[in-house]
């Protein structure tokens, strides 16, 4: 599948919808910032296609920013999770290995 470009009457190729960004953020990684991403995301197109070619550039940024935002935090969320996982884990492990002995 070739990649389109899509053109209005200005000539001017529409934005990045950053959607499918979008979509994976919010699955995989914080789903409230991910669904703002989404919205704004869905409005690149159809402000695209109704002529608002700034409002189209505006809403890709917005979807840029709150996917990446997104991103941010739920790599932050993992870390913690994991840190805590290992910290609680290498707990019980020395809580056993002193009662051996």
């Amino acid at each position: 599948m070739e990649n389109q470009i899509t053109f209005n009457k200005s000539n001017e190729p529409m934005p990045k919808t950053w959607l499918l960004e979008s979509i994976l953020a919010t699955i995989f990684c914080c789903l409230p910032l991910g669904i703002v991403g989404i919205i704004n995301a869905a409005n690149v197109s159809s402000k695209y296609e109704a002529g608002d070619i700034e409002g189209a550039k505006k809403a890709s940024a917005e979807a840029a920013k709150w996917t990446k935002y997104a991103l941010i935090v739920g790599i932050i969320i993992a870390v913690l999770y994991l840190g805590f996982i290992f910290l609680v884990g290498g707990s019980a492990i020395a809580a056993a290995a002193s009662e051996q002995y």
